[in-house]
Parts: structure tokens; C-alpha cells; sequence
């Protein structure tokens, strides 16, 4: 960096097993960094490789803290970021706290479409490929889902289906929009973490933040929705995205935790009892 640190701040929030610290150095720049090592979990320093070509790419418009450099070196992959003074969304989320933020989200979607990078990764992949939560459950007969999920895993893998298609876009997506990957400085909201970023619909990161939003004391989430204007998506293809979210939620929670990241089962076992019920309000299914 150099100079040498005098101050470091550990940052409590987020769930990666390294690294994530706000810096001071002795010249008076200060600077964040978050670093792993692959002892530590051995998927997180291609996720940190992969966020460092994705920081590297987005125009100076992009809500997005600078990539300032990368370190790759015996095992340790390091990023070095602007430091951002702010603060992540009260919660429970207050009223200011959301129009800030919804805001912000329908402003990236309209600046970030067409993509302003050329992306291989696209929300259709996605879809099809990770967040297909009913047809896993569906095709190895998983008996520890609710009564509701039981009764109509059919339905819902069926459903669940239609969200690749439903998710085809031109817009660039960060795909892990949450309180924890917020920042606030002032009027400004920076969206932090952007490793999972790929080409969609320009709605999907509204919907898929809506059942955290909910569970950490916000509004439900077809309000949150329509705030940044989803209300205006066909509803068909909402419902897709939604069933798909919500089936990836509550079928990664009733796997072994990740190594390093003990608390993220409980975290999206959360998140899948808020869009599990969201959709039962959607579909109105028995």
C-alpha cells in the first residue's frame, strides 16, 4: 500500500471467511481491504478473483466502491478498495433508509442497461443452473419442507422453470443485493460485493433483496417491489423469479454449512420463510 498501517477496523457484517478491514495508514490515506486465504474456504479467493475483474470493468458510474489494486500471492488473494465512509441501512429499516434505496436500485438498473461490460455470465445460467431450490428438492425426494412446500413441490418446481426465461436481459446485475451489502454516505448508497454480477432482467435484483428487506423489519415485499417499479413487470414472470428465489433459500438452508461460514444456513432459512410466504400470497395456492 505504500505506507505503513496504524489503524485497523474490523467489519463485522456480510458473511465471507476472510479478511475485511477498514485501514488508516501512517500518510493519512485510508483504504478497505478484504483478503482470504484458501485454508480458510477454498471457493472464496476465485469469488474475490472474480469480483476484482468485475471492479475493474465498471465505468466510474457504477455505485461501486474503486478497486484501488489486487494482491494474488502463496495462497492469499487481497483486494484493496476505496474506503467508503458510511453505514449500512438502520434495522429495522426505517422510511429514509428505503427511499434511498430503492431509489438507488431502479437508478443502477437504468444506468447499468444496456451492460456496460461485455458479461459471459447471464441470469437465465443462473436460474437454470443455481437457483433451481423445488427441482433439486423434487428430484432427490426431500422430506424436511414445509407442509405448504410439500403439498405443492410439483407446482413449484414447475413454476420455478419459467425463471430463466423470465430473467433474459441486456441490464448488468449485482445478484446479491442486501442491507449488508450497502452502504450509505449522506444521500449516496454504494453497493458493495459484486463477484456474483452477471446480464439480466433489470428487476431481479429488486426482487430477489425483497424477503430480506422484509424479514429485517421492512415493508412486504410486493411494496418494496413496487417502489422500484416492478409493478409494471408482466406478472407471470415475477412469479417465476420469486418461486425460483424462494426455493433456492429454503433448499440451501437444510444443507451443511459452507467451511468458515457457519451462520449463512440460518441467514437464507430466514430469508426462504419470508419469500416462501410471499409466494403463497402471490399464487394463492392451498
Amino acid at each position: 500500500m505504500g505506507a505503513r498501517v496504524v489503524e485497523a477496523t474490523t467489519q463485522p457484517q456480510g458473511f465471507s471467511p476472510g479478511v475485511a478491514s477498514r485501514l488508516v495508514l501512517a500518510d493519512g490515506r485510508r483504504v478497505f481491504v478484504k483478503a482470504v486465504s484458501e485454508s480458510a474456504n477454498p471457493d472464496t479467493p476465485g469469488i474475490h478473483r472474480q469480483e476484482a475483474r468485475i471492479l475493474a470493468a465498471l465505468p466510474a458510474t457504477a455505485p461501486a466502491p474503486r478497486l484501488l489494486w489486487t494482491y494474488d500471492e502463496g495462497g492469499w488473494v487481497a483486494l484493496g478498495l476505496e474506503d467508503v465512509e458510511g453505514r449500512h441501512p438502520h434495522e429495522p429499516w426505517t422510511e429514509d433508509d428505503l427511499s434511498l434505496v430503492t431509489a438507488a436500485l431502479a437508478e443502477m438498473a437504468r444506468a447499468l442497461t444496456p451492460s456496460p461490460i461485455a458479461m459471459t455470465a447471464t441470469a437465465p445460467e443462473w436460474f437454470a443452473q443455481t437457483i433451481n431450490g423445488w427441482q433439486i428438492a423434487l428430484a432427490r425426494a426431500e422430506t424436511r419442507l414445509e407442509p405448504w412446500v410439500a403439498r405443492n413441490l410439483e407446482r413449484l418446481a414447475e413454476l420455478e422453470a419459467g425463471a430463466p426465461a423470465a430473467a433474459a436481459g441486456d441490464t448488468l446485475l449485482h445478484c446479491d443485493s442486501r442491507a449488508d451489502n450497502l452502504l450509505i454516505a449522506g444521500r449516496r448508497v454504494y453497493v458493495l460485493d459484486w463477484p456474483w454480477a452477471r446480464a439480466g432482467a433489470w428487476w431481479i435484483d429488486a426482487v430477489a433483496m425483497a424477503p430480506s428487506v422484509a424479514m429485517q423489519g421492512g415493508p412486504r415485499p410486493d411494496e418494496f417491489v413496487r417502489r422500484v417499479g416492478v409493478d409494471e413487470v408482466a406478472r407471470e414472470a415475477v412469479d417465476a423469479v420469486v418461486c425460483s428465489i424462494a426455493g433456492y433459500f429454503a433448499v440451501r438452508a437444510l444443507e451443511p454449512s459452507p467451511p468458515g461460514l457457519p451462520t449463512v444456513r440460518a441467514f437464507q432459512a430466514a430469508q426462504g420463510r419470508h419469500a416462501i410466504a410471499w409466494l403463497r400470497e402471490r399464487t394463492g395456492w392451498d
